[in-house]
């Protein structure tokens, strides 16, 4: 019996470590769990237009649970799914706010841009969009996830402010940020002496240093009752299918989904050598699939486009490779129902040292780009570059696609030009 659970996660005890999915599932969801309360904080400015806010906390960790399950039994790959911070921003500040619509007419236009991608997954479209991306440039979209991690984590410590800038001094000397460089030394001490668990032991170690110093806040109340998810089920209003900005939200949702998500899945596989010689991922249909019902799903519950977090490159780099680490990761979102303060107190700079190490390790796939071959070369420093000063891994994954089209034709075309010249004076 547990061995047919255990292939129903893609994993074998002959090959696969137990410990070290577990480990993994427990360390993406503690580095990704924080979504539980930003997503309350982001949609508060709707709560005066009849958005009910108290209910989203609850919807936001079913929609985790239920779309990191489709990760575990449909595509057996250790990656941990939530509502998306990026597209959560468009939802309310752009649909809702800029653009004056109901927040049913956002809710409606998730669902719509989840099951077209769906239909995209489901069809040769998902294999031409994928095959359009040279292999240089999915080992380049993980070395530029490396970078864009390891910001999110040096940026979550403290030490970084907005985009790339060093906070003055008496910011890198605070309690906080001392805090992280412990973290940091640890987790790299762990990491050199291959001790197995040490990004997850590092981060239970500076929380509880955390305590004495007043960074990791113990919660009054440890157990709590979650709110009904009822007020934010199914509320689709398809009266708007017909207007013309309905589909203008439609396709942009689903442009930064389908992207996101595709450089996000490259880029953490590619830097743990999922890669074949083709360039192919295995099981990348399943992936993205289980990602698209993830957003259908989370639009049944209420949230913003569910995605797959850029965070599961900690459980990757914990030993994690089967579903068995999503189901972990699914079960601790469940948990977290009942018990949120406790891991809510888990303070960034306990996390954020993972984070940076974890984008080490995606980085040191930069070894495999031929850097003597500048055709494939550039695009990929384009690609690196812009995804880790905008902090967008679509914009890295557009600037890598656009300019390495644009060198190739007109590479091409010069060649054929020079070519057919010769050939002319020769006759």
């Amino acid at each position: 019996m547990k061995e047919k659970i255990f292939s129903l996660l893609g994993f074998s005890l002959q090959r696969d470590s137990l410990t070290a999915e577990i480990v993994s599932g427990i360390t993406t969801f503690i580095t990704m769990v924080y979504i539980l309360a930003l997503m309350p904080a982001i949609f508060a400015p709707l709560g005066k237009l009849g958005y009910p806010v108290e209910s989203l906390f609850t919807a936001t960790a079913l929609s985790a649970i239920v779309g990191t399950l489709f990760m575990a039994f449909i595509a057996k790959r250790p990656f941990g799914l939530a509502p998306g911070l990026t597209l959560n921003t468009f939802f309310v500040e752009t649909v809702c706010i800029t653009m004056g619509y109901p927040w049913q007419f956002a809710l409606t236009a998730v669902l719509v841009e989840g099951l077209l991608f769906v239909l995209i997954c489901v069809s040769n479209m998902r294999q031409v969009i994928f095959e359009m991306v040279p292999t240089s440039l999915k080992y380049a979209f993980a070395a530029g996830i490396g970078f864009f991690v390891a910001m999110i984590g040096f940026r979550n410590s403290g030490i970084l402010a907005e985009g790339t800038i060093f906070n003055h001094m008496e910011t890198l000397i605070s309690p906080t940020s001392l805090l992280f460089l412990l973290g940091l030394l640890m987790t790299g001490l762990f990491t050199v002496m291959r001790i197995k668990g040490g990004l997850l032991l590092s981060i239970l170690i500076v929380t509880l240093v955390g305590i004495p110093v007043g960074i990791t806040v113990i919660p009054d109340n440890m157990v709590m009752i979650p709110a009904s998810p009822a007020p934010l089920f199914c509320q689709f209003s398809f009266d708007y299918l017909m207007w013309p900005d309905f589909w203008v939200c439609v396709t942009t949702m689903l442009f930064f989904d389908v992207f996101d998500t595709l450089g996000t899945v490259v880029g953490v596989m590619a830097s743990v050598g999922i890669i074949r010689k083709n360039g192919r991922i295995p099981h990348m249909r399943n992936i993205m699939l289980s990602d698209a019902l993830a957003t259908v799903t989370g639009a049944c519950f209420g949230c913003s486009t569910v995605t797959t977090y850029v965070e599961s490159s900690t459980g990757f780099a914990e030993g994690g490779r089967t579903g068995v680490s999503a189901l972990v990761t699914s079960l601790c979102f469940a948990l977290s129902l009942f018990i949120a303060p406790i891991f809510l107190a888990i303070p960034p700079s306990a996390t954020a040292p993972a984070m940076v190490v974890a984008g080490f390790f995606m980085f040191a796939v930069v070894r495999h780009i031929k850097l003597t071959y500048n055709l494939e070369a550039m695009p990929a420093f384009l690609s690196i570059l812009l995804m880790t000063i905008t902090g967008s891994i679509c914009d890295g994954i557009l600037t890598g696609l656009i300019s390495y089209i644009i060198l190739s034709y007109t590479y091409d075309g010069m060649r054929n030009m020079k070519h057919s010249r010769k050939t002319t004076s020769t006759n």
